[in-house]
């Protein structure tokens, strides 16, 4: 499911270049460029938030067996990455990550439906009318509240959403902002009802990126707005 995610991503952000008149071919190399450091941003951070586990055997940290990516650890050194690149490229930055936001929506809607299948990122236990009996990533099964297709849900609700403002945001850069901002306060409600850990704080890294999102997307877009 990741590979299909990334595989419909990269041709729905073909399209969308194509749409915007960027260089298709060259955000098609950007893209598939800052694959690499997005997906390996991506593991570093779920193995710090789990190190305890980890620490125990470091020949699993890349092991794609042992699984566990977070895509807020891939966004922020994709977008690092790409400075130097999108200049070499003579693609906008901004430009750019208004068609890349695009790609990794519908990137997160199908690699969270592998999320769904392997059982990890699952809801709390919950006898809700709305709760299904799936596993978690240790395989015991029970009625929980299925975050996965609600994280997945909520991607394809933002993508088209951003298809339908795309061609009258105010400024280069603005449709990134207001789907990284939908996604953290999003994600925000979603951390509350996973599935955690008994001595685990209720407070954890996605939080915290989650609010840091908010605070610089709102704060970026009201004073560019205003501009």
């Amino acid at each position: 499911m990741l590979y299909i995610g990334l595989l419909s991503g990269v041709v729905v952000g073909n399209m969308a270049a194509h749409a915007a008149g960027l260089d298709a071919l060259r955000v098609y190399i950007a893209t598939m460029i800052l694959i690499v450091p997005a997906l390996a941003g991506a593991r570093l951070l779920y193995v710090f938030a789990e190190w305890r586990l980890y620490r125990q055997d470091l020949s699993t940290i890349w092991d794609r067996n042992v699984g566990g990516y977070i895509m807020y650890g891939g966004l922020p050194l994709a977008l690092i990455c790409s400075v130097p690149l999108l200049r070499v490229l003579h693609l906008g930055f901004a430009a750019f990550w208004d068609v890349a936001i695009l790609t990794i929506l519908v990137g997160m809607a199908f690699t969270r439906i592998g999320c769904l299948l392997n059982g990890c990122c699952g809801g709390r236990p919950s006898p809700s009318r709305f709760a299904l009996y799936l596993p978690n990533r240790r395989g015991a099964w029970e009625k929980r509240i299925p975050t996965q297709l609600l994280e997945s849900s909520s991607a394809i609700v933002l993508f088209l959403i951003a298809l339908a403002v795309r061609r009258s945001t105010p400024f280069p850069g603005a449709l990134f902002l207001l789907v990284s901002l939908g996604y953290a306060m999003s994600r925000l409600l979603m951390e509350g009802v996973r599935e955690r850990p008994q001595k685990a704080a209720g407070f954890n890294v996605a939080h915290v990126i989650s609010l840091i999102i908010v605070v610089l997307a709102a704060s970026t877009l009201t004073i560019y707005w205003r501009k």
